[in-house]
């Protein structure tokens, strides 16, 4: 590969120090932008978050209504909304800088076959948050409230006999959820989801680089299965529809995967055979 196809800005440590950091400010300054942002709109975000309880309360015909416990906790709710808005809201500036500081150093061929990955992490990100916000959090929100019960009615216990009775003195069972510990378990559901759904990215990247092939993806796939399953055990509730679905999902990716791959491989075979760097013989 000739030297021309490097870019041009070869620049000695100082300079390239010096435009990491201000790719850095660039990257601060927008995510402490994008957080004072979200941090206004905060009551509109938590607002949108809760919409899956409140839809799973509804249906039991409850009225939705999470409880602020501590006194500062509505303030730690706010800034953590603001946080995690702030770094998706910013998240394609960082990513943009990213790339500038690191595009330099690499090939044409080389930055043209890692940029369409740094584009589709992000939106596979977003598309595991969706699906764990509309299909896997009502399911489970529905799986958790099922555990509660009502009380003994009042005026019931008329007696001794059945103040002790079993059957009619029991303590009922209500949700009153804590915003803190609400926003920390939806967060958590739509991130583990995000992360799962990077799965084809990952493993397609790591294809076009050379280090797996669809081969040994295709050797493990009894392996793969049993993990898919345990993590699909862990991230969702212990409710078998809803473990099913996501092994579907992240299994149905991982099969995508595979096939992404092999037309890698394909593509990458043709290229030598064109080059006169493969006989027919060779596989």
């Amino acid at each position: 590969m000739s030297a021309d196809e490097i870019d041009d800005s070869s620049a000695p440590l100082m300079e390239h120090l010096a435009e990491l950091r201000q790719r850095l400010i660039w990257s601060v300054g927008a995510f402490t932008v994008a957080l004072f942002l979200c941090y206004f709109v905060s009551d509109p975000i938590f607002n949108f978050l809760t919409r899956p309880i409140c839809r799973a309360m509804e249906a039991r015909h409850q009225a939705c209504g999470l409880t602020m416990i501590k006194l500062q906790e509505g303030f730690f709710v706010a800034v953590r909304i603001a946080a995690i808005g702030g770094l998706a809201l910013s998240f394609p500036v960082i990513s943009y800088q990213l790339w500038r500081f690191v595009a330099p150093g690499l090939y044409k061929k080389e930055r043209a076959a890692f940029l369409p990955f740094l584009i589709a992490s992000p939106a596979m990100f977003i598309a595991g948050g969706a699906f764990a916000y509309y299909v896997i959090l009502p399911m489970a929100f529905s799986f958790f409230l099922s555990f509660q019960q009502p009380g003994a009615a009042p005026g019931t216990l008329t007696t001794a006999a059945d103040a002790n009775s079993t059957a009619l003195a029991h303590a009922g069972i209500t949700f009153q959820g804590s915003i803190e510990a609400y926003l920390s378990l939806t967060t958590t559901f739509i991130v583990a989801f995000g992360i799962c759904f990077q799965l084809p990215v990952l493993l397609t990247l790591m294809g076009k680089a050379g280090i797996i092939g669809s081969q040994a993806l295709t050797s493990v796939r009894r392996y793969a299965i049993l993990v898919i399953l345990i993590i699909a055990a862990l991230v969702t509730p212990p409710d078998v529809i809803s473990q099913l679905v996501l092994f579907a999902v992240i299994y149905a990716l991982y099969e995508i995967s595979i096939i992404l791959i092999r037309r890698i491989e394909k593509n990458r075979e043709a290229e030598e055979r064109a080059a006169g760097n493969l006989d027919d013989d060779q596989e």
